[in-house]
């Protein structure tokens, strides 16, 4: 069916701008939970405990993304609504559980992978629905919904850091649990419009064959070369994303002491990224074809310089000047993957491959925190690991940089294969009219003679 436009949309819009705030926002602000992990598990002296505590962060953001490929057939199956519903309420009891633990282990399963694996559930059919409601708004409505995320990141940390005050962490993760129910009654306004692959295969009784499942698990995407790139490139630069927004907070503290409201960083952060993906996102709209991949080329270079700028700030002023341009190409870099992944496997592919794409960068999210921990509990600073953060994206962007010439050079193959058809035919054509006219001429000949 047709898009309504609006309607019902507007109240599915706007839940899906709750998810994407909840979610995104306790994931930005867990330098501030991390502070609190440190002060809360930290008193045997354990000379690794950076490392293991940064593993929860890094599990559960990357958790997020390690899912997306198997929710995208989830909710292929069986709809937005109830993925999106017992998501929600997986990721609900996650960090209910979390609450209640003693030691900083169980929060690897509680927080790292059962309340990730619950936001991973809950955050992709928010976006998979507004295309049944929107298509000529479509634009604007996710960059409504986006900004979702950079509300709660700016708003969220000083709330956390109050109440962490104010009640203790175990009581601040009940109190976020608030935002997780409420997620889960958002999920029931999915109302889906277009019938899901369990629907269409099976009818009322919801029987489904084995090559619906084929059709939806899509690994063609990958014979792109154009995007085997992209998605080699994209989390090779994402080594070092991460680790910013995990051990600023800390690094802030070390370096300046306890008097620095260190939660302005996550707010600069959240504010220039909102107005990146407004600005960049326009801006791609103006850029042909697969060179849009050179704004993430651009952003890359830039978020890679200012984690290296981070131990060179001695003011508290340059590390907010830092934390303004790496939001501002932090949202230049989310904006335009959509986009890009249009333009590189076209419209059919394009959810299969920002699926893949999202699995494979949950790895390097996922490991770099640690390491960068690793590296503080055995320096005594943070200074190394945020210089080695900033070369993951800087590699990455040059690697992204020979995309716009293989896309170009896959384009000019393919307009070339008809062209190749044409000629071939021509000539076979040329070549049969050139017999027969010669065989006509030598039965004339023939008949002349008798």
């Amino acid at each position: 069916p047709e898009p309504p436009e609006g309607g019902w949309g507007w109240v599915v819009m706007l839940a899906a701008m709750w998810c994407n705030g909840a979610v995104f926002g306790i994931q930005n602000s867990c330098g501030v939970l991390f502070v609190s992990m440190l002060e809360l598990f930290g008193g045997g002296e354990d000379k690794q405990l950076a490392f293991k505590t940064a593993w929860v962060s890094s599990l559960s953001m990357g958790m997020v993304f390690f899912c997306s490929p198997i929710v995208s057939i989830f909710t292929d199956f069986f709809g937005c609504r109830k993925v999106a519903v017992i998501g929600a309420a997986v990721g609900f009891a996650g960090l209910l559980a979390s609450s209640f633990v003693s030691t900083i282990e169980p929060l690897y399963f509680t927080y790292g992978i059962l309340f990730a694996c619950g936001c991973s559930f809950a955050y992709q059919p928010s976006l998979v629905i507004l295309g049944h409601y929107f298509k000529k708004r479509l634009g604007l409505v996710n960059g409504i919904v986006t900004a979702g995320s950079s509300l709660f990141t700016v708003s969220l940390p000083f709330l956390l850091r109050v109440l962490i005050d104010s009640v203790g962490l175990y009581n601040t993760l009940r109190v976020l649990c608030i935002l997780m129910f409420v997620l889960f009654l958002a999920g029931f306004t999915y109302k889906p419009l277009i019938p899901s692959a369990k629907d269409k295969e099976g009818g009322k009784k919801g029987k489904f064959r084995f090559s619906s499942e084929k059709k939806i698990c899509n690994f063609s995407v990958f014979k792109v070369l154009s995007y085997r790139i992209w998605a080699f490139g994209i989390p090779a630069a994402l080594f070092g994303y991460f680790v910013p927004y995990v051990h600023l907070m800390k690094h802030v503290k070390d370096r300046f002491g306890e008097g620095v409201p260190e939660e302005v960083l996550l707010l600069c952060l959240g504010i220039t990224s909102g107005v990146g993906r407004l600005i960049f996102g326009r801006v791609a709209d103006y850029v042909p074809g697969a060179k849009k991949v050179y704004l993430q080329v651009a952003s890359f270079f830039f978020i890679g310089l200012m984690s290296m700028m981070i131990p060179l700030c001695h003011v508290f002023g340059g590390l907010i000047a830092v934390c303004l341009f790496m939001g501002l190409f932090d949202g230049c870099f989310i904006c335009i993957m959509a986009p890009i992944a249009f333009e590189l496997v076209g419209a059919e592919d394009v959810s299969q491959a920002i699926g893949f794409l999202l699995g494979l960068m949950s790895i390097p999210m996922t490991v770099g925190p640690p390491i960068a921990g690793l590296l503080r509990d055995h320096l005594g600073t943070y200074d190394v690991a945020f210089y080695l953060a900033g070369v993951p994206p800087i590699i990455g962007g040059a690697i992204l940089c020979f995309i716009p010439w293989v896309h170009e050079r896959q384009k000019l193959k393919e307009r070339a294969k008809p062209l190749d058809r044409e000629t071939t035919e021509k000539m076979l054509d040329n070549e049969s009219t050139l017999v027969s006219d010669i065989t006509a001429k030598s039965l004339k000949e023939m008949e002349s003679g008798f």
